[in-house]
Parts: C-alpha cells; sequence; structure tokens
C-alpha cells in the first residue's frame, strides 16, 4: 500500500512539474510575442499598481480586461481601462458619459480617490473593459516575472526542479535494485552454504 501511495505521489509531482515548466513557459513566449500584454481567451492581463480602485481591486493584482469591440458603448458604473497622454494605463469607474458633437467622452474615478480625474477620457482612448476578474497580489509576481532576472529564473527553476527530481528519482531506483542485488546474492550464498 505505501508503495502505491508513493508511486502515485512520484507521478503527481513530475506532473505538476511539467504543467509548471509548460504554463510558464507560455506565458513567457506568449507575452514577449504580444509585445508583453500576455492575453488569455481574448483577455488582456493587466497588474495595478496604485490603490486608486480599492477595496475592489488591491495594488498590486493582476485584472483580467476584455479589449476590443465599441469604445462608445459604456456607460456610468462601467470600469474602464484608459490610455493617458504619457501612455500611461489606468483603470477607473465612469462617473458620466459627455457626449459633444461628434466626440464621446467619460469622466472617470478611482474608487478609493475622493475626487474625479481632472481630465476626461476620450472614447478613442478607452482600450479595454473590466468585467471583474481579479487575482489578488499576483501582479508583484508578474512584475518580477516581466524583468529580465524574473524572466530568466521562472525558465531556470522549473527546469532545475524537473532535472533534480529526475536524478533524486534514479538514484531511488538503482539503490531499490542494488538493494534487491544483494539480498539475491546473500540468499544464493546460503544456500550454497
Amino acid at each position: 500500500m505505501k508503495k502505491k501511495i508513493l508511486k502515485w505521489l512520484n507521478h503527481l509531482v513530475t506532473g505538476l512539474l511539467v504543467v509548471l515548466l509548460i504554463c510558464v513557459a507560455s506565458l513567457v513566449v506568449t507575452s514577449k510575442l504580444s509585445g508583453g500584454e500576455p492575453s488569455v481567451f481574448g483577455y488582456q492581463l493587466k497588474t495595478v499598481l496604485s490603490g486608486s480602485m480599492e477595496p475592489g481591486i488591491k495594488t498590486g493584482s493582476i485584472i483580467a480586461v476584455k479589449t476590443g469591440g465599441d469604445m462608445t458603448r459604456f456607460k456610468e458604473g462601467d470600469v474602464i481601462t484608459f490610455m493617458e497622454e504619457d501612455e500611461k494605463l489606468i483603470t477607473h469607474r465612469i462617473t458620466e458619459v459627455i457626449k459633444n458633437d461628434n466626440q464621446l467622452m467619460y469622466r472617470t474615478k478611482g474608487d478609493n480617490n475622493n475626487t474625479e480625474d481632472i481630465n476626461p477620457v476620450l472614447a478613442q482612448n478607452v482600450v479595454a473593459e473590466y468585467r471583474g476578474f481579479t487575482i489578488p497580489y499576483l501582479g508583484y509576481f508578474a512584475d518580477f516575472a516581466d524583468s529580465k532576472k524574473g524572466t530568466v529564473l521562472l525558465m531556470i527553476v522549473p527546469g532545475i526542479l524537473i532535472f533534480l527530481y529526475s536524478i533524486f528519482t534514479l538514484w531511488r531506483t538503482i539503490s531499490k535494485i542494488d538493494l534487491n542485488s544483494k539480498s539475491k546474492n546473500a540468499v544464493e550464498e546460503t544456500k550454497t552454504n
């Protein structure tokens, strides 16, 4: 029974390490190919670097935002991600929709901010809509993974873990073979004597 459990655990750990390596490699490759914006099922993953949307979106969280579509469709209360003049992305809630002649703009505010944002957001500067999916604190890890050190480390560590685990498994198997061989020799020696 103990051998079956150990064998099952062996397969489980090996499988998890392989899956981890594949996931990390795919995330890194996807991120690099798309210019640093990983996309999963049509959603882009963004790291939240400020506390302006707390408590709903915590600093250091990863959020999934849906890109594309008609950027004039939003209404008061929707949460959008938009590009500021300095090409910085911000995710805030719409407090007012402003229609001027041929232009549509959104007045926005961070949930945790006391005042609305100074400048209204032009509809063409909206890049995505936040639909409520967030993973708290994973953004700190994502920022590290996006760095040169992080990318190298995240590609190497799972490989090293798999390699070390393979050496351990091989050593354990060789030890069992040696033990079985020694016990066979001891039995043969007692038979001959």
